[in-house]
């Protein structure tokens, strides 16, 4: 059973590609790699996965001490679209048409997600697998197919998304969600950067106050609040799985001041850093 494309799966301290290519699903650990697709940039480490589209010119960069492994899968051009054919066409007309192809190809949104149960699962029984080269036994084609699959979901999920938002056009709903969402990337890539709400309007194409009254309706906070909410997060994973001080840890995720960095940790986790990482030991 052979896998409908290719998988690469390497490790690198330092690497940059730029080009376009097939269908493909992102994933790295030990590290991260940064992405760049247009006017977009995406972050991509072991908390998420990064969906490019057939085609997308893109670039990625990766620059570490230690090295980043990626896990990427590429699938063959039309193959997704197989599998959705598969899902929502009638089973009479697939008898009579078991083999005609989808002209046009299925777009999914180009982001980051975070890892979920079912297509995250997914990857790590395929990573282990092609790890350990256990083939002979082991359906790859099937377990494309359930990948597909999950990802068709997450697509079906993101339709549903633009659809709750606030009454306006198709396209327009749209086109608002992908540029709200180029600037959350855009936050996530450079959290440790001191970003302004000037600057994060502009990656997303909107005036600042269009900017915040969306991000406020899309994401339920400011940007600001949601930055904090990223730096904090980060800081939470670096106090319990590192040894780093945590005067570098406040330094290395933006904050201003030691001092600022503790008030607000103790206001949204409960308790100080130094705490924080006893209760963790």
């Amino acid at each position: 059973m052979a896998f409908p494309g290719y998988i690469l799966h390497e490790k690198a301290r330092e690497y940059y590609w730029e080009g376009q290519a097939e269908l493909s699903i992102k994933t790295f650990s030990s590290g991260r790699a940064l992405y760049t697709l247009g006017r977009g940039f995406y972050a991509v480490d072991d908390t998420s996965y990064f969906i490019v589209n057939h085609g997308q010119p893109y670039t990625i960069a990766i620059e570490a001490e230690t090295p980043v492994e990626s896990f990427c899968l590429f699938f063959r051009a039309g193959f997704a679209e197989e599998v959705y054919r598969s899902l929502v066409t009638s089973t009479g007309f697939l008898l009579d048409e078991p083999e005609k192809p989808r002209t046009e190809l299925l777009n999914f949104s180009e982001r980051t997600y975070a890892h979920d149960q079912l297509l995250s699962s997914l990857l790590s029984r395929l990573r282990t697998m092609q790890s350990n080269l256990y083939y002979e036994a082991a359906p790859l084609d099937e377990l494309a197919c359930e990948i597909i699959t999950s990802v068709l979901q997450v697509r079906r999920n993101i339709f549903k998304e633009i659809e709750a938002l606030p009454p306006l056009r198709s396209v327009t709903r749209r086109e608002l969600y992908h540029r709200l969402y180029r600037a959350r990337e855009y936050m996530l890539a450079f959290f440790d950067q001191p970003l302004t709400l000037d600057e994060i309007a502009h990656v997303a194409t909107l005036s600042p106050t269009h900017f915040l009254r969306a991000f406020k309706q899309i994401f339920h906070t400011t940007p600001h609040q949601y930055l904090i909410n990223i730096r904090l997060e980060r800081a939470q994973r670096l106090l319990s799985q590192t040894n780093m001080p945590i005067t570098e840890i406040c330094f290395a995720l933006g904050f201003e001041s030691l001092g600022s960095f503790s008030w607000l940790f103790r206001r949204r986790i409960g308790c100080s850093p130094k705490s924080y990482r006893f209760s963790k030991r």
